[in-house]
């Protein structure tokens, strides 16, 4: 994955053909013309659970159209960490019954949240280029 700086507050990852633009809120000198690095993260850790949820429906052919994740987090007032993410996935009445704890199940296999629960070591440097 390449960094590049593009203007102003704009960084943008490029990884496997995609550019994901990421920029600052007006008050922090930024034009807010794409979500902050911080929003992706925690929009990875909702969409991670997304995708195990909607191959979970694709494979028994449940339709995932009334289907909705909805994230909510809470934060630490003096660090503005995390201390509390909630996953709670909205089903339709007709969702069938014996499957909403799977739904749970496949959502906890998220690689996002198991990367966070068994953080990777990090190594910043600089090189020549």
């Amino acid at each position: 994955m390449e960094i590049t700086f593009d203007g102003g507050k704009v960084v943008t990852a490029h990884s496997h053909g995609h550019k994901i633009r990421t920029d600052q809120p007006l008050d922090s000198g930024g034009t807010n013309s794409a979500p902050t690095p911080f929003d992706l993260f925690m929009a990875s850790i909702g969409t991670c659970a997304g995708v195990y949820v909607k191959s979970f429906c694709d494979n028994r052919k449940i339709p995932t159209d009334g289907i909705k994740i909805i994230q909510t987090s809470q934060f630490n007032k003096e660090t503005g960490l995390p201390t509390n993410i909630k996953i709670d996935i909205k089903v339709p009445v007709d969702f069938p019954e014996k499957y909403k704890a799977s739904l749970i199940h496949v959502a906890d296999l998220c690689k996002v949240k198991k990367t966070m629960l068994n953080p990777p070591v990090f190594e910043v440097l600089t090189s020549i280029i």
